[in-house]
């Protein structure tokens, strides 16, 4: 007779891409795993970390890949941890970050099944940092939004628009398709010189990066061919970047003249 295990749900944060970025704790959920449930912007590398015998199944999520809804995810997670065990559900970045981690704690808890978490790196902080932007910086940048660049109904969040106005370091998640209107929220604010890039899979083989002003920011979106996923800094904190070193001297020499 087989022996039916517990059911308990573990949400793992995976990182922002690198496989190498996960936590330890994260490695050692995914080595106990009966079930695996990974976005597509976990590394599937990770999956190399759950036991031979473990479920592996692909949910989607990411912009215009969603494989399954939320609601199927959460009923999904549910089933496999009533019938096999252990689900550990592996998301990128970190799990409540814009990662809709909530929800699916909430679902778990109506089946009153044990739920842990474990965070992740977010790419919010990790990609710029890994390109040595901080979001912080003494005498530059005091705080730093994260925020989306659109919203569940599709529009631009509001709160991005109040970031415009801020001098602190706006990052942008999820807002590649509406890159236009996010740089036009800035100009309108004022900041068409104001410092910013855009990074495409960071922390991976894929990883491109565009350094410029918010007025140059979609030219160059578009002549390096930057595709999602992406995330946008916007902030003084970018001309730290050594890319930005010619695009300042470039400016100087514009307003001497």
């Amino acid at each position: 007779m087989q022996n039916i295990k517990e059911p308990r749900i573990t949400l793992v944060g995976a990182g922002p891409g690198d496989a190498e970025l996960i936590t330890l704790k994260g490695i050692k959920a995914l080595q106990a795993a009966d079930v695996v449930l990974y976005d597509a912007l976990a590394n599937e590398e990770l999956l190399d970390f759950a036991p031979a015998h473990a479920v592996k199944v692909y949910v989607g999520k990411r912009s215009g890949d969603h494989s399954y809804s939320q609601q199927a995810v959460n009923q999904l997670m549910v089933d496999y941890a009533l019938n096999y065990g252990h689900v550990v559900r592996l998301k990128g970045g970190d799990p409540f970050v814009f990662g809709r981690g909530y929800e699916e704690l909430d679902h778990a808890a109506a089946y009153s099944i044990p739920t842990t978490v474990i965070p992740g790196i977010s790419s919010s902080i990790a990609v710029p940092g890994l390109q040595q932007i901080p979001v912080t910086h003494r005498g530059m940048s005091e705080s730093f939004w994260v925020v989306t660049g659109t919203t569940a109904d599709g529009r631009i969040s509001d709160d991005l628009r109040e970031a415009t106005h801020s001098n602190a370091t706006v990052v942008v998640l999820m807002g590649l398709q509406k890159l236009t209107e996010i740089t036009e929220l800035f100009k309108a604010a004022g900041k068409h010189r104001l410092p910013a890039a855009i990074i495409q899979s960071g922390s991976t083989d894929k990883e491109k990066v565009v350094v410029g002003v918010v007025e140059t920011l979609v030219e160059l979106a578009e002549e390096h061919q930057i595709k999602a996923p992406a995330l946008m800094i916007f902030g003084q904190v970018v001309s730290l970047h050594p890319q930005f070193q010619p695009i300042q001297e470039f400016y100087n020499i514009i307003s001497q003249e």
